[in-house]
């Protein structure tokens, strides 16, 4: 299959022809299907990026993101849902979801979504994702300089390098180098266990929601 295929699994007709038109207009080759054909088309096409409602009517979209993840360990599964609570959020992350949007997003945004969880960055959408901010930090991150909690704090909520540059006033180059520091200090690999880091650690969470 092309390096851009993209598996939309949702039970609503007009969702799918909608989300498919607008991602085969960006150049994707799009699959659909629902529930009850999702692990199948998963394991047969390897997509690079599984888009996944959490409203199925077979089965809880929570349950479907583990089973897609053993057909298909490659592909990286991007919620878009109506679901909007942060617990949502927390629970779709914690069951290895890659990224979080709701279904209200413009298609730039779901196209730039799909990029960043394709290159293995984790992505919420920000408005969504300033919902989960909680005040306090975690003895977990005493390592983390004042600077590098505020970098952390934007990655974990879907920023890239470059808007966090600007939000910072600082050269995307220093972005980078601290998020280097970051991922080096508290051993994490992946924008994906920075989230949930983030969301272990008080940085952002579900108990404003």
């Amino acid at each position: 299959m092309p390096q851009n295929t993209v598996l939309v699994v949702d039970d609503e007709p007009a969702i799918l022809d909608f989300v498919s038109e607008a991602l085969r207009w960006e150049g994707y080759h799009v699959l659909t299907a629902g529930d009850s054909d999702a692990l199948r088309l998963a394991h047969a096409f390897h997509p690079n990026v599984i888009l996944l409602d959490l409203l199925l009517p077979r089965k809880s979209g929570y349950d479907v993101i583990p089973e897609l993840a053993a057909v298909a360990p490659e592909a990286k599964v991007l919620v878009v849902s109506s679901q909007a609570a942060p617990s949502s959020v927390r629970r779709a992350l914690s069951a290895g979801a890659a990224g979080y949007l709701p279904k209200r997003s413009s298609d730039g945004e779901l196209v730039g979504a799909i990029r960043l969880v394709a290159n293995g960055t984790g992505y919420v959408e920000p408005d969504l994702g300033a919902q989960l901010v909680v005040p306090n930090g975690a003895p977990a991150l005493e390592p983390l300089s004042d600077r590098e909690r505020d970098i952390l704090h934007l990655l974990a909520l879907g920023y890239t390098n470059q808007e966090i540059g600007k939000k910072l006033f600082i050269s995307v180059r220093t972005v980078d180098t601290h998020r280097a520091h970051i991922m080096r200090k508290l051993q994490l690999e992946t924008r994906a266990e920075l989230v949930m880091f983030a969301l272990a650690n008080g940085v952002i969470g579900p108990d404003t929601g």
